[in-house]
């Protein structure tokens, strides 16, 4: 059940979130240059687009995750980021000198399970989502975000089918005197798709 509190509880002072962004392709480059298949390639590209980009305020990805019992497909929009004041982020952390300048920027990202199997025992798909302000990512609050309004606990989450939705959160600390906020998620080894908003 959400509090409408906004105590939050452990600060990390520099982010700790660590994602998995390696460019793509990977393995060896072996396939010769004039190869069919490489010509093929180049006549026929690939249907499928490239992930990531900007994205419109609403307007959702599509990507899959690996999960426990197999990979889902998730539609994924991020709704809002809630703001605070530089005094709310200094009462919530345990050295208030560490945030002077800096706000608390909280995403709230819904997903919904589009395709796969069943989830019986959480999610990973909230491990792709960051938070930047003017291009710079932002320093994660750990734990911050479990009693926002309209926010869950992705791992009270227990039983998760097909067409159901959650909104999870993120709380990241910014720079308060940043101009806009963005919402970044992606696949593993995915460019990020990335919601913009204004920070006024």
């Amino acid at each position: 059940m959400p509090h409408h509190k906004t105590a939050l509880r452990l600060v990390a002072p520099v982010a700790v979130l660590a994602l998995t962004l390696t460019a793509c392709g990977g393995g060896g480059d072996t396939a010769d240059a004039k190869s069919p298949e490489t010509e093929k390639a180049k006549v026929f590209p690939s249907p499928e687009p490239a992930s990531g980009g900007e994205l419109e305020t609403g307007e959702s990805a599509t990507g899959k995750v690996a999960e426990d019992p197999g990979e889902v497909t998730y539609d994924v929009v991020a709704q809002k980021v809630d703001v605070g004041t530089e005094a709310e982020a200094a009462k919530v952390v345990s050295e208030p000198d560490k945030v002077k300048g800096k706000v608390l920027a909280v995403a709230h990202v819904k997903y919904t399970h589009k395709n796969g199997p069943a989830l019986t025992d959480g999610s990973d798909v909230h491990d792709g989502t960051t938070v930047f302000a003017d291009g710079q990512r932002g320093s994660v609050l750990i734990g911050a975000s479990d009693d926002a309004a309209g926010c869950e606990d992705p791992y009270d989450v227990e039983s998760w089918k097909q067409g159901e939705s959650h909104v999870f959160c993120e709380t990241y600390v910014i720079p308060a005197n940043a101009k806009s906020v963005e919402v970044h998620w992606s696949e593993e080894d995915g460019e990020p798709y990335i919601w913009k908003f204004p920070n006024a």
